[in-house]
C-alpha cells in the first residue's frame, strides 16, 4: 500500500509520512478510510512497529489522520493532507529551481521545461 525506498537517505518514518500524504492528496485514500494497524503496516513493510507508530504520530499531530481507541487510525475529513502535500511539493520545486540556476541553467530553459511538463495537462490551481 505504501512505498518506501530503503536505499534513500530519508528516514523510513518520513517516507511513510509522505507516502500517506501523497496517497491522501491524490485521492487514493478517502476521507474516513482506515489505515492499516501499526502492527500490520510494520509487517507488510518489513519495518519496526515503532517506525510506523512515529509516522502515524506525525500524521495525527498534523491533523491528517485521527485515532479511535480500539478501532484504529482513519484519514481525517479535511483538506489537511492536500495542503501539506502541496507545501512539500512547493518546497521541493523551489529547491530544484535554485539548484538548476546554480548549475547554470538559464531562466528561459527552466520555464521551457516547466511548460513541457504541463503540455497537455489542465492547468488547475
Amino acid at each position: 500500500m505504501f512505498t518506501l525506498d530503503f536505499s534513500s537517505r530519508l528516514p523510513i518514518y518520513e517516507q511513510l509520512y509522505e507516502s500517506v500524504l501523497r496517497m491522501a492528496a491524490i485521492g487514493a485514500l478517502e476521507s474516513g478510510e482506515s489505515l492499516p494497524s501499526v502492527r500490520t503496516a510494520a509487517q507488510e513493510l518489513g519495518v519496526n512497529p515503532n517506525t510506523v507508530q512515529k509516522a502515524y504520530g506525525m500524521l495525527e499531530r498534523d491533523g491528517v489522520i485521527h485515532s479511535v481507541p480500539g478501532k484504529g487510525s482513519f484519514l481525517s475529513e479535511s483538506e489537511t493532507a492536500r495542503k501539506l502535500q502541496r507545501k512539500i511539493v512547493e518546497k521541493n520545486l523551489t529547491e530544484t529551481i535554485h539548484s538548476a540556476a546554480e548549475c547554470g541553467i538559464r531562466r528561459e530553459e527552466i520555464i521551457a521545461k516547466i511548460s513541457e511538463c504541463f503540455n497537455g495537462r489542465d492547468e488547475q490551481a
